[in-house]
C-alpha cells in the first residue's frame, strides 16, 4: 500500500541484493527484531542461504551495528543505536518542536508528537508521552502510519490532494488500508475527510488508527510560512481525552504551537 522508497526496496527479500545492498537489507530486518533473532530465522526472513546472512551479519558486528545475546540471538549494537540517538536529537526540527512537545504534553497529558508525510504514509520524527498515565500507541519515533488513517497524515494530504481526482490518482487500484471500522475504505470517502480537514485547518483521528484512541493534529510551519513541513499531534485514550473536548481546544493547541515562536 505505501509508495516503496529506497530505503524501503533494500528491505524487500530479493536475490538481487548484492554487496552493500544485502547488508544494508539485513540491518533493516534486524531492527525489527528488538528481542533478538536468530541466524536461521534471520535468513527465512531474508529468503538467503544462511551463509550469506551470517557474512553480512559478521559484516554489520564489526562495525558495531549488530551483536549477539546470552542466547546467540542477533540484535542491534550499540554503536548503531548511540548514532540513531544522536542524529534524531540533534535534528533541526526536533529541537524546534521539542518546547511545543512539551508545553502541549503538560496541558494535556497525553502523548503528542511531530510527523511529516512521506508518500502514502506519515513517519513520526519526534514522539513525547507523559510521565505517568499515556496509553502505550504504536508509534514510535521513525515509525510509519497509513497516511489516511491518521490525524496528520489526513491534515498533511489536505494540502497535497485539492480535487477529488488528485485523490483518486492517490488511491489508484489498490485498496485502502482499514485498521478499524471507522477508517475510511474509499477515494470518495477519502476527498470528503480532506475537504472539511483542510476547510477546518486541523486534522482529526476518530478512533480511524487505533481502536479507543483518538488524535487531532494542527500544521507546523519549520521551513515555510505558507506549506506546513508536517504536524503535531495530540493523541490519547477516547474515554478520557474525547475528541469533542480536543477540538473544542482547538484554539489553545494553535496558541501554544504559535507562543513557541518556531523559526
Amino acid at each position: 500500500m505505501e509508495r516503496r522508497s529506497s530505503i524501503r526496496n533494500v528491505t524487500e527479500p530479493d536475490s538481487r541484493l548484492v554487496g552493500a545492498d544485502r547488508v544494508l537489507a539485513v540491518l533493516a530486518e534486524l531492527a525489527r527484531h528488538p528481542q533478538g533473532v536468530g541466524l536461521e530465522d534471520m535468513a527465512r526472513a531474508m529468503a538467503s542461504p544462511k551463509p550469506t546472512v551470517h557474512r553480512c551479519l559478521a559484516a554489520l558486528r564489526r562495525a558495531g551495528f549488530a551483536t549477539q545475546d546470552g542466547y546467540g540471538r542477533y540484535v542491534l549494537g550499540d554503536e548503531f543505536l548511540r548514532l540513531a540517538f544522536t542524529h534524531h536529537e540533534a535534528r533541526p526540527d526536533h529541537l524546534r518542536v521539542l518546547p511545543v512537545l512539551e508545553a502541549l504534553c503538560e496541558r494535556y497529558g497525553e502523548t503528542v508528537h511531530y510527523a511529516t508525510l512521506d508518500g502514502r504514509s506519515v513517519v513520526y520524527r519526534s514522539k513525547l508521552d507523559p510521565p505517568s498515565g499515556a496509553v502505550r500507541l504504536t508509534s514510535m519515533v521513525g515509525g510509519r502510519n497509513p497516511a489516511h488513517t491518521t490525524a496528520v497524515g489526513k491534515l498533511l494530504l489536505s494540502f497535497e490532494l485539492t480535487s477529488a481526482q488528485a485523490v483518486q490518482a492517490w488511491v489508484g487500484d489498490s485498496e485502502l488500508d482499514t485498521p478499524t471500522p471507522r477508517s475510511v475504505a474509499t477515494a470518495g470517502q477519502l476527498w470528503d475527510e480532506l475537504r472539511i480537514t483542510h476547510e477546518r485547518g486541523f486534522g482529526v483521528d476518530d478512533q480511524e488508527n487505533e481502536p479507543g484512541v483518538n488524535c487531532l493534529a494542527v500544521p507546523a510551519y519549520l521551513t515555510s510560512p505558507t506549506a506546513p513541513s508536517g504536524a503535531i499531534s495530540i493523541s490519547g485514550l477516547a474515554y478520557r481525552t474525547p475528541i469533542e473536548k480536543l477540538v473544542a481546544d482547538v484554539p489553545a493547541i494553535r496558541a501554544i504551537v504559535a507562543g513557541q515562536e518556531l523559526p
